[in-house]
This record gives C-alpha cells, sequence and structure tokens, in this order.
C-alpha cells in the first residue's frame, strides 16, 4: 500500500540563531541570510559561509498538500522537496529546495550544506547488504551503485523529520529515522511495517561533498554537499522482507557479502556514489587499526546491540576524490585528509 505524508502548507524555517541586532541590516536581510548572527555579530563567518556553499538560500518552502512519491518526477522532487539548511555544526539554520541546495555555480561552489541520511540494511542470516543501482533517470549520480537508501529528512512533514541537536547527542534521531522509512518504502517498495523506526541504529555523521563532474562533465551543475547520518538497520532474512524498486528511482538491487562488495569496487566499469565509498572504507570493512575491532561489518551483533561503534559528537569531514573536485564552482579541496 503506498503510503501519502502530508505536508503543512505554509512555509517552514527552522532558524536556530538570534536575530542580529545591527539596525543597518533590515529584518527581511537578516532572514534571507538566516544565520545572521554569524552574518553580522561574526563577519569572520561570512567568508566560512561563502566558502562552505550555504551563504544565500531561500528561507520560504515550496508548499505542499502532500508528499506523493510515486506521482512526482525527478524534476518535482527538485523544485518542491525543501531540505533542510544547516551551519557547519549541524545546526538548522534554514530551508532550500533540493533543487537550489545541489547546484554547484560560482555563487555557491558547492551548493548549500543540507542534512542527508545513508541506510545500510543487512540479512543477519547471510551477512549480506543490500544495495541499489540508482536509477539512469535520476538527475544527481545516476548509474551509480550505493548503499541501500540515501536521501534527505525535509522541512513540513506530518511526521517531524527535523532533529534538534539533543536528539542528535542522546542517538534518537527520530526525524531522520522518520524519513528514512519514507524514502524506504518510496524507492524500494518496503512496506513501513517490516522496518518501524525503532529498528535503525544511529552511528555517526560525516560532512563530505562531491560535484556530480562523472556524469555531467568537469563544470558539473549538480553536487552533493552533505551532513549525512549512517544508520544500520538488520533483518533475521531477507525472504520475508519485500522489495519492489520503484522504476525511477532505482536500476537494480544487489545483496552483497564484503568479499563480492570488495569485488565491485575493483571493477572499474562499476560507479559508485562517493558518499558510499567513503562510509564503506573509512568504518565498514575497515582494517580496524583505529579501533581494534574491526569495521561495523564485521560484527554486526555488536554493532547493533552496544554502542561501541557510536559517535554522536563528531562530524567526520572528507573531501571527495580527485575525479569528483570542480563542477560549476571549480571547487578545490575543503578539508584535506578526512577528520
Amino acid at each position: 500500500m503506498t503510503m501519502m505524508y502530508k505536508i503543512n502548507v505554509r512555509a517552514t524555517v527552522a532558524i536556530r540563531c538570534l536575530l542580529s541586532r545591527d539596525t543597518a541590516t533590515t529584518t527581511s536581510t537578516r532572514l534571507r541570510y538566516a544565520a545572521c548572527a554569524f552574518h553580522t555579530q561574526q563577519p569572520q563567518r561570512s567568508s566560512a559561509m561563502q566558502q562552505h556553499g550555504w551563504r544565500q538560500y531561500s528561507t520560504t518552502s515550496n508548499s505542499l498538500e502532500s508528499w506523493k512519491g510515486n506521482t512526482m518526477s525527478q524534476s518535482d522532487f527538485m523544485e518542491r522537496d525543501t531540505v533542510l539548511v544547516l551551519s557547519d555544526n549541524d545546526e538548522v539554520i534554514g530551508s532550500a529546495s533540493k533543487k537550489e541546495s545541489h547546484q554547484f555555480t560560482p555563487t555557491n561552489p558547492r551548493g548549500i550544506l543540507h542534512r542527508a541520511f545513508s541506510v545500510f540494511l543487512y540479512d543477519l542470516s547471510t551477512q549480506e547488504l543490500l544495495l541499489q543501482q540508482r536509477a539512469s533517470t535520476k538527475i544527481t549520480f545516476p548509474n551509480v551503485w550505493t548503499n541501500t537508501c540515501c536521501s534527505h529528512p525535509l522541512h513540513g512533514m506530518d511526521v517531524n523529520e527535523v532533529d534538534a541537536p539533543e536528539d542528535v547527542m542522546d542517538g534518537t534521531v527520530k526525524g531522520v529515522k522518520a524519513a528514512a522509512v519514507r524514502k524506504l518504502e518510496h524507492e524500494l517498495g518496503i512496506p513501513v511495517g517490516q522496518l518501524p523506526m525503532d529498528s535503525f541504529k544511529f552511528l555517526t555523521r560525516l560532512h563530505y561533498w562531491a560535484a556530480d563532474t562523472v556524469t555531467h562533465g568537469e563544470k558539473s551543475p549538480w553536487g552533493e554537499n552533505e551532513i549525512d547520518y549512517v544508520l544500520f538497520v538488520t533483518v533475521p532474512n531477507k525472504d520475508k522482507l519485500t522489495i519492489e524498486p520503484h522504476v525511477d528511482e532505482v536500476d537494480d538491487v544487489c545483496w552483497v557479502t564484503k568479499a563480492k562488495l570488495l569485488e565491485m569496487f575493483a571493477d572499474k566499469d562499476l560507479l559508485f556514489s562517493p558518499w558510499f565509498r567513503i562510509i564503506a572504507n573509512r568504518w565498514m570493512i575497515s582494517s580496524g587499526e583505529e579501533t581494534g575491532k574491526g569495521g561495523w561489518w564485521d560484527d554486526l551483533d555488536r554493532t547493533m546491540n552496544t554502542n561501541e561503534c557510536c559517535d554522536y559528537e563528531s562530524i567526520h569531514r572528507f573531501d571527495p576524490q580527485e575525479e569528483h573536485l570542480g563542477g560549476g564552482g571549480n571547487a578545490g579541496p575543503l578539508f584535506g585528509v578526512g577528520k
């Protein structure tokens, strides 16, 4: 059954900062910049805002009477989905359309920083991970293989998808998890009841960016700039899971072991999303040099049932591989070595 998520018809803006008291700046201007205390009271933040690609954005969201994933085109999602615009510290400071946030331009060379999530679904009986190949009709990063589901929490949903800092610090992140449930049904046809919100494990956050130069060329107008919430979820046996991929979202799916995934990574004819490669190589199938306990995939019982793998305080930061530098704003390295 297709679930329908209502959205508030009024524009939704979440601004977590004090309005500037600079009388020379009008209220409308301060709202347009949203993080106005940074803009007027702390001028040094202005250059950082420009550098990270969230300097300007619209503070009014597109009104939707309902979110109907199965009846919306890729262009509809770009124009009408309203993502959560963030500060570098993952504070929600406003809103922007999905299109606006993913455009790489001279003004916003890395687009606009926004919140995202990445779901990794495992079959405990075989220790396999479900991958999807993004549809060829996707505007950003089409045709690439990636983790089970990747998308964005949105403003204004009936089931609230906006998490506050305290939600992150205690690991509950119900907003991100609600968005994950919504998109798993939309993209893969997994009924809501089969993967309830409380079955997801939030592990950590990473801030990465990447121009979609592989698809659109070195001056690509599209890319990603996200603080990505990593969610693991498991099922006892995949045979009891309903999977009916949406043709406009997913071209293919496959269950893979660690050995199979490494084999796929080595295949130069296959494309992978930059965020998936970062997460897989840094945490999932790591050598264990940092923790001495191996990667998250090595012991799913430990990963899912303890907090040993959880890091709610850090935001790990990564530049993309060289092939994903550039884009419409000629963006170069931002962070150096991943932190």
